[in-house]
């Protein structure tokens, strides 16, 4: 078998065999296909696509590139759920505790961000002393006592997705659905999860802009997740604005803190509890929405949620004192208040600009080699659709150096729309894809 045959064979817009892409893939990962093939191969694909049943082979090839997960030492259903990314998402750390406080198992590993806003693992590492670094050994064991647990993927896990997917940023490839749901689903069928809930973003923030194309990638990633043996919902949920109210690290750490105590209805808390309520429904401890939503309820009202997070914090050397006192999680010397220019309405919000307003703060990375300071970020005061008077607090600035601060408010203060006339309301979750 020839790569360059492979590469001709698409091109002219026939389907590969599995023995075609795990060929590919295995040479590619070893080192025996260049960089230039592999372009040429990805391009090929961008422009005729795959079918349902090569993207599934795809994916599988990805997955058998690496190391996959053993989570048989965890008692029960081990439930996942994955966020295609968003400003000021934090949902993994509500739905996370809420599950295994119903006694749920969320075995997860993350990955760190780069652009915007730290990912899951910046926001954990915010915390004094909590560790992401845990062997497989001691992560099972956190979960079968805390129903919970969330570490950095293994350094062998997806080899595949790691090469594929720094050769597709460099050569434009990114944005095709085959090669997206491929690269997500691959880490999350080798991450070892028996059910996986899948919350595809959409709108000014996501990477799909368009909905259509939102159902069309959610569609996508259930079917492959299916058909590799995995039960697999997604909800095509709105990102045309911050989802929560903190963006940045310790911010959003303290804000779902909050949240497990009952408090800031909105949002954040409805997709975190929409999102905990299907991982129970796939994890069989709830029959109906209904009968979930009452069990989550339930352990916000008691603290077992809050409990929860608290003992999987410890369990990983953090101070789990965080979880009464929020006071604890770093914090900024200043707080700058950003008000409106005019009077009006809310009416759009450009979530990329104000992702990048924070991390000009200092709560993003703009480079690998960035470091993140977990206390700064910004703290919005008004979302789409609300009254604005002028002089009004649109936000507040968390800031520890004000090198680039003229600009990160510049660009927020462009990217918060106030017009003459409130716009309508968005939807929350646009659809569920079982």
């Amino acid at each position: 078998m020839h790569i360059t045959d492979v590469i001709l064979k698409k091109r002219s817009g026939e389907k590969l065999s599995r023995e075609e892409i795990d060929f590919f893939i295995k040479g590619y990962v070893s080192g025996d296909i260049p960089d230039y093939q592999a372009s040429a191969l990805l391009m090929a694909i961008w422009f005729k696509r795959m079918d349902s049943r090569e993207t599934t082979d795809l994916t599988l090839s990805m997955v058998a590139s690496g190391d996959t997960i053993d989570l048989s030492g965890i008692e029960g259903i081990k439930v996942d759920k994955h966020s295609t990314g968003g400003v000021a998402d934090t949902t993994t750390l509500i739905a996370g505790p809420l599950v295994a406080a119903c006694g749920g198992r969320v075995a997860k590993m993350s990955g760190r961000g780069l652009g915007h806003t730290g990912g899951t693992l910046d926001k954990l590492e915010s915390i004094p002393g909590l560790s992401i670094e845990q062997s497989m050994e001691s992560f099972q064991n956190i979960v079968n006592k805390h129903g919970l647990s969330v570490i950095g993927q293994t350094a062998n896990l997806v080899p595949a997705d790691k090469k594929l997917y720094a050769l597709r940023d460099v050569t434009v490839t990114v944005d095709n659905m085959s090669l997206i749901a491929a690269s997500v689903m691959s880490k999350k069928i080798a991450s070892g999860a028996d059910a996986i809930v899948l919350d595809v973003k959409t709108g000014s923030g996501a990477f799909m802009k368009k909905t259509e194309d939102a159902f069309e990638l959610a569609g996508i990633m259930v079917e492959i997740g299916k058909l590799a043996g995995r039960n697999t919902v997604a909800l095509v949920t709105d990102m045309n604005q911050p989802l929560g109210n903190a963006v940045g690290n310790a911010l959003e750490v303290r804000e779902a803190i909050e949240i497990l105590k009952g408090g800031h209805a909105g949002d954040l808390k409805d997709a975190a509890l929409a999102l905990s309520a299907w991982m129970l429904r796939l994890s069989n401890l709830a029959g109906t929405e209904a009968e979930a939503m009452k069990m989550l309820n339930s352990v916000i009202e008691n603290g077992a949620a809050l409990k929860s997070f608290a003992g999987m914090i410890e369990a990983q050397g953090g101070n789990p004192a965080v979880t009464d006192d929020v006071s604890l999680l770093p914090s900024a010397g200043k707080i700058i208040e950003v008000k409106a220019d005019k009077a009006g309405w809310v009416s759009e919000m450009d979530n990329t600009e104000i992702g990048i307003a924070a991390m000009l703060l200092g709560a993003g990375r703009q480079t690998k080699a960035d470091v993140i300071d977990p206390a700064v970020g910004l703290w919005m005061k008004k979302r789409l659709g609300d009254a604005v008077s002028l002089g009004d607090v649109l936000a507040e600035f968390y800031v520890n150096d004000e090198k680039n601060l003229k600009e990160s408010i510049d660009r927020f203060k462009a990217a918060v729309k106030i017009g003459s006339e409130k716009p309508e309301d968005l939807p929350l979750i646009y659809k569920v894809i079982e």
